[in-house]
């Protein structure tokens, strides 16, 4: 490479295409794997969506209920990592608990350094089976509450409600957590998704990449913004406060989280959808005034900021009236972005070449090293 490489520099990387990928497009919408979001998120369950990501097609029948049973089979966690997340000091972040706990799954994982595509599709489906376990394992005994075990006649998403409140969710409930799961289950070459394919392009195993990007999706900037959105709602009080109260925070420059997007400048299709079910469940849940608040927000961060929200916008508010706590928000995230991860991860693979970029360097120019006794001396 010549030494000009450092013309090419965009902060942030935005704008640059770092890779190609059959997985999932922005362009005119977005899509995963040819499939608009509005009709999967419509006509599929998230189970589906995760067999297409990492088959390739959306499942027929007989392939889906196979694929099901699978991760079933799957939703079982070592003793040792029982034993662990009882010995976690109980203010363990979720996400750190989680983090760790993937890590220690490898070591159980037979599969573990085979980099195949066969293992590595069989370590992803474990990974869909288990890390719904380990959130709410951890969630319940940090709590000082029994773990329970998920029933198996229940969807993906309704077994973990089931899992984290000890009783079957109602099917609103259980199908606006699905669609939430759908919805973020796979989007490009977002931060932690380019982490998972910077360790795999290393040739890393497919549970290091998970745990980096576990690590990247915790930031705030990432995957954290979902958990401050109802603390930011609840601070501004009523209607007639809120307007004063927020043209205020952008007087002084303050970051509304849950609005902006780094490539959807004219709004993010996903948070339309997923407010509808947001609507749905305040209404059900008796908490629409937290709707009508979050609408005010809306049209003023428009008509101000010219901004408009994304995802982590109607799903901090959905969790909420799931009776999910914040910290979990997070990690939600993560049982369904593993999907797209995993994928990643083998499409990586396939066809693979390090990822290594350039750096613009900023600092001194060439200088000549001066004997010890010299530096002293000046």
């Amino acid at each position: 490479m010549n030494s000009k490489a450092g013309d090419y520099y965009a902060p942030g990387l935005e704008g640059i295409v770092a890779g190609e990928t059959a997985l999932s497009t922005i362009e005119e919408g977005l899509r995963y794997r040819g499939y608009p979001i509005t009709e999967l998120a419509e006509k599929t369950s998230f189970e589906e969506v995760a067999y297409l990501l990492l088959y390739g097609e959306l499942p027929k029948r007989k392939e889906l209920d196979s694929f099901i049973g699978r991760i079933a089979l799957s939703r079982r966690l070592p003793e040792p990592l029982i034993e662990l997340l009882r010995a976690l000091p109980r203010w363990t972040a979720p996400m750190d608990a989680l983090r760790t706990a993937v890590s220690v799954l490898a070591h159980f994982d037979q599969d573990a350094t085979d980099a195949s595509m066969e293992a590595n599709l069989r370590k992803a489906e474990r990974l869909l089976g288990q890390i719904p376990l380990v959130v709410a394992a951890h969630y319940r005994i940090s709590k000082g509450l029994p773990w329970i075990m998920p029933r198996p006649d229940l969807s993906h998403a309704a077994g973990f409600l089931y899992t984290i409140h000890g009783s079957e969710p109602s099917p609103e409930a259980a199908r606006a957590l699905d669609v939430s799961l759908i919805l973020y289950a796979e989007h490009e070459f977002n931060a932690s998704t380019f982490t998972a394919r910077v360790i795999a392009s290393t040739l890393s195993d497919l549970h290091s990449a998970v745990v980096g990007a576990i690590g990247a999706l915790k930031g705030p900037l990432h995957g954290g913004a979902n958990e401050v959105i109802m603390d930011f709602l609840q601070q501004l009080g009523t209607p007639e406060q809120a307007v004063d109260l927020l043209r205020q925070a952008l007087a002084r420059k303050e970051r509304i989280m849950g609005f902006g997007h780094r490539v959807y400048k004219t709004g993010d299709l996903r948070a339309g959808i997923l407010s509808t079910w947001a609507r749905l469940l305040a209404e059900k849940t008796g908490q629409s005034r937290w709707e009508q608040l979050a609408s005010l927000v809306e049209r003023v961060m428009a008509e101000e900021k010219n901004l408009y929200p994304n995802l982590d916008w109607p799903a901090g508010r959905l969790y909420h009236y799931l009776g999910l706590e914040k910290t979990l928000y997070t990690p939600i995230f993560v049982m369904a972005r593993v999907a797209g991860w995993c994928a990643h991860v083998m499409e990586q693979l396939a066809n693979n070449r390090l990822i290594r970029p350039r750096a613009r360097y900023i600092g001194p120019a060439r200088r000549a090293v001066l004997p010890l006794a010299e530096r002293d001396a000046t």
